[in-house]
């Protein structure tokens, strides 16, 4: 093989970090709610490239299916003392539940139980959280799916002792040892520590100490910890109070990864909560979503970036709570906007769309036809690795994307590689495995052509 080729196989064959994306919360406790279908094919012409769900709604899991969409499922907190009775129990649920959709749903972990430990239910018993949790990763093991799907369980922040200052948060006394279980585990697997981060609660419940601009993730000022980090906004430090917390267990030498698994603004309240509107929603989700896709860490450790799952995708009227707890979703169950939020992606599949669940909103039909394009968010670095690879060993003819070819503009490496990824892709049979491309590509049933560039179809 030619010397040449040797840099775009290593970059095929070598590990590359993803460009951050978003994730949003998927709740359905509603009765107005589009259908799974049409909010799969919807999310995939936009940012939001990860989605979590609180049960294994199997009209999801097969909505989703060939999406290019990473889900997080849940085992629902009434399920969790089955599940951590026997090994077998374990099995029959992820058998029923998980394993007729994969691979072809990509479900990337498991959440057990949600705030399961700050739930007040003497009924559930923190052990039977730890139980279940090894039960299934064993049934992972067992099935060799353990790299691929991660076992944790989302947390709220009232595990915490105190969360202010930050690099003096401990988890309550009373969850210490079963904190430590937990963490042992996540440690030992891999798998992140999700919580559920809500500056919103935290400003509403104290509404004189905390700045209403801090809370929006937005204070520049800053506030300061007695170690020396400057916080601009509460989230970080809610973050890092986590990371504290986890220190003072003795995890400081494990890689445990943080993840933010729910955090949102509502648009509407009580009478009394009067930030909760779309303005401070908007300000709110739009600054998450620059967050989430910043690459940053926070003050404590500033290059670890963190996964942030936007919550919610709908306002769920079925909910129970207060208004507040009702109005955190980005549009309205008929399918209308709250308020305008950027989720609009550039080289998403299908036709660049005005993103919207309402009535005359573009829905991309899912045809006999189906095409491979690049990722939106694979790291440019890869993608330009397959592309070479196309163009070169792969044998596609790449003339269309050259300078006066039919698909030069727009002149970008992901639009490019999509029209070599797809030519490679047709030319050996339309296999799943080929257009894989390490994980940069994406099956589509959306014709990626546009204007006199036509992509090729078998």
């Amino acid at each position: 093989m030619a010397l040449v080729y040797l840099l775009p196989l290593l970059l095929l064959l070598g590990p590359f970090p993803t460009v951050s994306a978003v994730g949003i919360n998927y709740g359905t406790l509603g009765n107005n709610l589009p259908s799974p279908k049409t909010v799969a094919q919807l999310l995939q012409s936009t940012i939001i490239d990860k989605v979590k769900i609180y049960d294994t709604n199997p009209q999801i899991l097969q909505a989703f299916s060939n999406s290019g969409i990473d889900i997080i499922v849940a085992v629902e907190n009434n399920h969790v003392a089955n599940i951590s009775s026997t090994k077998s129990a374990a099995e029959d649920w992820f058998s029923a539940r998980i394993a007729p959709f994969i691979p072809a749903t990509s479900i990337v972990a498991i959440a057990v139980g949600n705030e399961y430990l700050a739930s007040g239910d003497d009924s559930m018993d923190p052990n039977a959280l730890i139980q279940a949790m090894q039960n299934l990763h064993e049934v992972l093991l067992s099935r060799g799916l353990d790299r691929k799907i991660k076992i944790s369980t989302p947390h709220s922040m009232a595990v915490l002792a105190t969360s202010f200052p930050p690099s003096a948060s401990t988890f309550a006394t009373t969850l210490m040892p079963t904190m430590t279980s937990i963490l042992t585990f996540l440690a030992d697997t891999g798998s992140p520590f999700m919580v559920n981060a809500y500056p919103y609660f935290a400003y509403r419940d104290n509404p004189t100490t905390v700045s209403l601009e801090y809370a929006l993730l937005g204070n520049s000022s800053g506030v300061h910890d007695p170690k020396g980090y400057v916080y601009t906004n509460m989230l970080d430090a809610q973050i890092d109070a986590i990371r504290s917390a986890i220190a003072s267990l003795g995890f400081s030498g494990r890689q445990i990864h943080i993840m933010v698994s729910e955090s949102g603004w509502p648009s509407k309240g009580e009478p009394g909560e009067t930030t909760a509107s779309p303005d401070n929603a908007k300000t709110y989700n739009t600054r998450l979503i620059n967050k989430a896709q910043s690459n940053k860490g926070t003050p404590m450790k500033p290059n670890d970036k963190i996964d942030i799952f936007l919550f919610a995708l709908f306002n769920e009227n079925k909910k129970e709570g207060g208004a507040s707890e009702r109005n955190f979703g980005l549009f309205n169950g008929d399918g209308s906007k709250v308020y305008d939020v950027d989720l609009s992606c550039e080289f998403c599949s299908g036709s660049k769309m005005e993103f919207g669940f309402g009535p005359g909103s573009k829905v991309v039909q899912r045809g006999p036809s189906v095409w491979c394009v690049a990722k939106p968010h694979a790291d440019e670095k890869l993608v330009q690795g397959v592309l070479d690879f196309c163009c070169g060993p792969g044998g596609v003819d790449c003339r269309e994307v050259y300078e006066n070819g039919a698909c030069f503009g727009p002149n970008k490496v992901h639009a490019h590689a999509s029209y070599a990824m797809n030519a490679y892709y047709q030319m050996h049979g339309r296999n799943y495995w080929n257009c894989d491309f390490k994980g940069s590509g994406l099956v589509t049933f959306s014709d990626p052509s546009y204007g006199s560039c036509k992509y090729t179809q078998q």
